[in-house]
């Protein structure tokens, strides 16, 4: 006898949004939802498990007699034009939730090694200008301009700022897709990225979906989040106009970190010119769009000049990535991309601690999102841990 299971149409329904579903969609994945939501038929237990497992719900939700409320994991301040966002998708609230598993257990690790509080953390306030704080980032990290001048193309100079800002303390995964499932990308028209902020693990996540562009902007516009003690979920290097201080403040620290407004003014002439701006920006081994914004920020393009110059760049930048992914055969080593995924300070960490007894295997394949021993050792032995 098959036994079924009674759900509240509300909670179906919530479902199904949470996950972003269409009804068209949700009809090809269940073709009875109508009937289960307008209490026609009862579906099964495996049914409903498959509904669970398709829209990344806990199946537990399904059994209660109205939709929970989730909290907003993060201080939300991205916006469109003068609205303000507020739906999270269910991929964006998982990779919220992962990191703040990672955070917890970094945090637990470093006070059980003995490290103290990291001082550049809510060091600062709004109140403290961006020059100033800017100037306190760079030499913090060391990106000066001879460091800058060493990095070759934008590539270098990211995977340069992510290993100097892991350098000072700050765990910085860097991920298109949740917790490594290639078939739950992360949508870069939601967010850039977030900080998540505490003294022993504070936390930058970049949304690797986005162009370079943004990717470099945005880990430098969350560390000023963390300069300023504060957790944040953004999208920083959009054309528009942001009224909350606190983002508009990190963007003007972000600038004057990556564009020195003493240098840019040196550099930049009053050509607009794609030549010219190609020219600057290579000169700061950042991206068009970090230096058109850095010229807005200083008064070189007023409003409508830098709106209509930034989405003509932004077309051309967006169309290239497309091209550049289009030639790539496969997405490189696991061994390569996952402690990026994860952040390689995190994962070297959690390796270590386990070879020494600190942290359960069990414990460490969840946390490194592994499921063998060997996939375990031969991660660590990459990582230099033995």
């Amino acid at each position: 006898m098959t036994v079924r299971i009674p759900v509240a149409p509300e909670i179906l329904t919530w479902a199904l949004e949470r996950a972003g579903l269409s009804a068209h969609t949700a009809h090809d994945r269940f073709p009875k939802i109508q009937e289960w939501i307008d209490g026609k038929t009862l579906p099964t237990y495996k049914q409903i498990e498959h509904f669970a497992q398709s829209t990344h719900v806990p199946l537990g939700y399904l059994f209660l007699e109205e939709p929970p409320v989730e909290p907003v994991p993060l201080p939300d301040f991205r916006t469109r034009g003068n609205t303000q966002l507020s739906s999270f998708s269910a991929e964006l609230r998982e990779t919220i939730y992962d990191c703040e598993i990672k955070q917890e257990w970094y945090r637990a690790y470093a006070i059980r090694s003995g490290a103290e509080p990291l001082g550049f953390v809510g060091s600062v306030s709004h109140t403290a200008g961006p020059r100033t704080v800017a100037a306190q980032i760079r030499l913090a990290i060391g990106l000066d301009a001879q460091k800058r001048r060493s990095f070759g193309n934008s590539e270098e100079m990211l995977r340069g700022l992510i290993d100097m800002i892991e350098a000072i303390g700050v765990l910085v995964p860097i991920s298109s897709v949740v917790k490594g499932n290639n078939n739950r990308p992360l949508d870069p028209d939601e967010f850039g990225g977030f900080a998540m902020s505490d003294s022993f693990a504070p936390l930058i996540f970049v949304n690797a979906a986005d162009t370079r562009a943004a990717q470099i902007f945005t880990i430098i516009h969350e560390l000023a989040h963390i300069w300023a003690g504060e957790s944040a979920l953004s999208d920083p290097l959009k054309a528009q106009r942001s009224t909350n201080r606190n983002e508009l403040w990190c963007n003007q620290v972000a600038g004057e970190v990556l564009v020195p407004e003493a240098e840019l003014r040196d550099a930049f002439h009053g050509d607009h010119s794609r030549e010219a701006l190609d020219r600057i920006a290579r000169i700061f081994r950042v991206s068009t769009l970090v230096l058109i914004k850095r010229l807005h920020e200083t008064g070189a393009l007023d409003w409508e000049e830098y709106r209509e110059i930034y989405a003509a760049e932004e077309s051309r930048v967006i169309e290239f990535a497309l091209r550049a992914r289009e030639k790539r055969s496969s997405g490189g080593s696991f061994y390569l991309t996952h402690p990026i995924r994860l952040s390689r300070r995190f994962a070297t960490a959690v390796a270590r601690d386990t070879l020494q007894g600190g942290t359960l295997y069990g414990d460490a394949y969840r946390l490194l999102g592994t499921s063998k021993a060997a996939t375990f050792d031969e991660l660590a032995t990459r990582l230099g841990v033995s």
